[in-house]
């Protein structure tokens, strides 16, 4: 079995070469994906073998959303996503990035589903639910329907961005499409799925995610269904600017000298101290994060965000 295993995973690293990811990248980002999974550099070997090995069938349905989160997971760099998972995992049906169209797409989608395997399936964007569903439809079918029909049979689901997770801009009020998130419209057929919030999240929640799965490790969750190894404290604790928060130094604008010294943006209406994510060590693009750029955190991993942290700037 570990000859197998070994040669499964030569054979990956070939084809993300022939790709035009060398093996020092590649185990750069599974050295990154195993400190944001809590394990340590170490792990990363176990990452790269999750990563190498044989390639789960993915099926990734959009909902209503802005498509924000495929634009943050396509974006990602050192390597770049998209050698990276099309050489790693089977993205049987993805709407956005897929060549087939019509017809040729829902095959796609009926033949991943029934795959003997099983498939995982990722979904982004809220549902509506208002009408039965009829504000929003792809493919003749409404949203509601589709991902009614197609998560209880997933192996593993897991809700990419706030939008599926909990609803939401969609959800904002007035809310006039009852737009939800999977786990509420879902809850009946007994689904729960693993939630990855942010307006977009940061790629390698996901795929820390998918690694745990493929590995075997538990994937502990918060009372919002968020895995505690990404979500387990809060923006504020591990904010680099909470030395300032200590000693009552407030930036008191956003073009202030005090803001530009790195000084806390509490004042300034940051949702740090309320807000449960790793942004501050799982840095975006491996470069930065909204306060580390000057910006506030808005609490956009936390359900009902747009309604109850707003405003998110403060005069």
């Amino acid at each position: 079995m570990r000859i197998a295993v070994g040669l499964g995973r030569q054979r990956g690293e070939k084809e993300l070469e022939a790709s035009g990811v060398n093996r020092r990248d590649f185990m750069k980002f599974c050295t990154a994906v195993a400190v944001t999974m809590g394990f340590g550099p170490a792990f990363a070997t176990d990452v790269a073998a999750a990563l190498t090995g044989k390639r789960p069938s993915v099926v990734y349905l959009h909902e209503a959303e802005c498509t924000g989160c495929s634009e943050a997971l396509l974006r990602t760099v050192n390597p770049l996503i998209g050698p990276l998972i099309l050489d790693t995992i089977s993205l049987d049906y993805h709407e956005t990035i897929m060549a087939a169209a019509g017809e040729a797409a829902e095959a796609a989608l009926e033949q991943a589903v029934s795959n003997p395997d099983g498939f995982v399936c990722v979904v982004e964007g809220a549902i509506p639910t208002a009408d039965n569903g009829k504000f929003g439809y792809i493919a003749g079918h409404t949203m509601l329907e589709t991902v009614r029909r197609i998560i209880p049979k997933a192996k593993l689901t897991v809700c990419m961005g706030t939008c599926s997770a909990y609803g939401g801009v969609q959800a904002a009020k007035p809310n006039p499409t009852q737009a939800k998130g999977v786990n509420e419209v879902c809850a009946d057929l007994g689904v729960k799925a693993v939630c990855i919030p942010g307006c977009p999240p940061n790629p390698l929640n996901l795929v820390g995610t998918l690694v745990a799965y493929l590995t075997g490790k538990p994937i502990e969750l918060d009372e919002y269904n968020r895995p505690t190894m990404f979500y387990g404290k809060t923006i504020h604790e591990q904010c680099e600017r909470k030395k300032h928060f200590d000693a009552g130094e407030f930036a008191p604008s956003f073009n202030s000298e005090e803001a530009r010294n790195g000084w806390c943006l509490y004042d300034l209406g940051c949702k740090g101290p309320s807000t449960y994510n790793n942004c501050p060590k799982a840095l975006f693009n491996q470069t930065n994060w909204p306060v580390g750029a000057g910006h506030p955190c808005i609490g956009c991993s936390e359900p009902g965000f747009w309604d109850e942290l707003s405003p998110f700037y403060q005069n």
